[in-house]
């Protein structure tokens, strides 16, 4: 069973970043798609960004691009997603996600298979 753990969120004001971090159990990290997703009032469904396995592939929602930028340390079995230009529009819980043996995973949404329990982002305007 893959276990992840997201950390990273907290209060901030608007134009504020962020740096959301995911720990991901398990030995064949480097074979799980990763995204990330954010739960709140109308946001349902889609990943804000998504990250293939080795790291060389990567998808942006086209409201955070330019903002955010999604990475991974296949090394450490870590995801991160670096949040610039926060706006109170970026308010949610943010939920990190994996997905593994499918090509699919660079569709906002498809349903990932593991996920963590998520760390709460506020931006205040």
């Amino acid at each position: 069973q893959v276990q992840l753990v997201e950390s990273g969120g907290g209060l901030v004001q608007a134009g504020d970043s962020v740096r959301l971090s995911c720990a991901v159990s398990g030995r064949t990290f480097g074979s799980y798609a990763m995204a990330w997703f954010p739960r709140g009032p109308g946001k349902e469904g889609e990943f804000v960004a998504a990250i293939s396995g080795s790291g060389g592939v990567t998808y942006y929602k086209d409201s955070v691009k330019g903002r955010f930028t999604i990475s991974r340390d296949n090394d450490k079995n870590m995801v991160y997603l670096q949040m610039n230009k926060l706006k109170p529009e970026d308010t949610a819980v943010y939920y990190c996600a994996a997905a593994q043996g499918t090509k699919a995973w660079a569709d906002p949404s498809y349903k990932y298979d593991f996920w963590g329990q998520g760390t709460q982002v506020t931006v205040s305007s």
